[in-house]
């Protein structure tokens, strides 16, 4: 596999400075590259890296290129410049892996247990050990790994990609060229219990979760995240939305479109995330709240309450050493008793004759 760089242009786009005839035969960081790979700049920081790689091009933007030394062109170094390298490189790297992994052809394994109503497109793929039950409606050239499991009145439109162990519960919608990652489950129960108690005892009286879960176009879904099902209307993740692994989000929520979420973030139910939202790892959202469009909340952050305004929110404490969090947590358990005395002394202050 290879690609000269006047034929990556020709296909994405871009400007050559140096050999257009160069050829490509690999991706690789800036600092490990080689003769045969295209690298590329995102990152300022590391511009000096640019003067000393062993890459074949590197991908940069005009601006980058005009801070390098002028005599690196002379020097036979080469260049592809593009608006947004980091994006450009991306989809160089797809492109790659396309070649290297061609798709899996379309066909049933023995072992696929498919309900005689279910309607699966001649171009599937249904792999080992699979279940497809009735009513379900399988897409052209969707792809399910083994053991994936799609219930009754599910829809996978066309080129939706399962991996191993997924579940999708009934009646989920899947929109195309969603890919979910192994062990995710999309429309478990959502977390709803109504509670009866009184002096003598009681119970916690589940509340039905008839909703569903309505996934767009473009999603991305990662390793063992769950999305549960809606009580009473449905959860909603909006197209080209990207969810990392680990995440939960409740029932009845909302993901506005082009959202990203990282790993091991909670959304607790009935929130609803703007649109180009990004949520850092270990997020917990309250439920019941929402985030405007373009909000950002950084990792391990704690969101209570509706942030009506784009922006970039954070409620981390950085980690310090031992001994400085003992004394800043004593100082804490005593806000209260300061905060009487600071009241205090204001009083006193105000009953002063001036």
């Amino acid at each position: 596999m290879a690609f000269t760089l006047d034929e990556l242009v020709g296909r994405f786009g871009g400007v050559v400075i140096g050999d257009g005839a160069c050829r490509i035969t690999g991706l690789a960081p800036l600092d490990q590259a080689g003769p045969e790979h295209l690298s590329f700049l995102a990152n300022p920081k590391y511009l000096s890296q640019v003067e000393t790689t062993r890459a074949a091009a590197v991908l940069i933007t005009a601006s980058e290129l005009e801070k390098l030394s002028p005599d690196l062109a002379q020097r036979g170094r080469n260049f592809l410049v593009a608006a947004n390298p980091y994006a450009y490189f991306a989809r160089v790297a797809q492109r790659f892996v396309a070649l290297a992994q061609p798709a899996q052809p379309a066909g049933r394994h023995p072992s696929a247990v498919i309900d005689a109503t279910a309607r699966v497109a001649d171009s599937a793929y249904i792999g080992p050990n699979v279940v497809v039950e009735a009513g379900a409606v399988i897409g052209e050239r969707v792809q399910l790994d083994a053991q994936v499991f799609i219930g009754r009145g599910v829809t996978l439109e066309d080129d939706v990609h399962l991996f191993p162990k997924v579940t999708v519960y009934h009646g989920c919608r899947i929109g195309a060229r969603t890919q979910i990652h192994a062990g995710a489950v999309i429309g478990a129960d959502g977390f709803g219990f109504a509670p009866d108690f009184t002096r003598d005892g009681g119970e916690w009286v589940k509340i039905p979760q008839v909703g569903t879960v309505q996934i767009g176009v473009d999603v991305d879904i990662g390793a063992n995240t769950t999305i549960d099902r809606g009580a009473m209307a449905d959860t909603v993740i909006e197209a080209c939305v990207k969810i990392d692994n680990l995440v939960q989000i409740g029932h009845n929520c909302r993901i506005g479109a082009y959202t990203v979420i990282a790993g091991c973030t909670g959304i607790a139910g009935s929130t609803t995330l703007g649109r180009h939202c990004m949520i850092g790892g270990a997020v917990g959202i309250g439920g019941h709240l929402t985030l405007a469009d373009r909000v950002t909340v950084a990792g391990k952050s704690s969101v209570t309450k509706s942030l009506t305004k784009a922006g970039v929110y954070a409620s981390t404490f950085p980690a310090i050493e031992s001994a400085d969090w003992n004394r800043n947590a004593v100082l804490m358990r005593n806000l209260d008793k300061m905060r009487a005395r600071l009241k205090q002394l204001e009083a006193a202050l105000e009953a002063t004759p001036r």
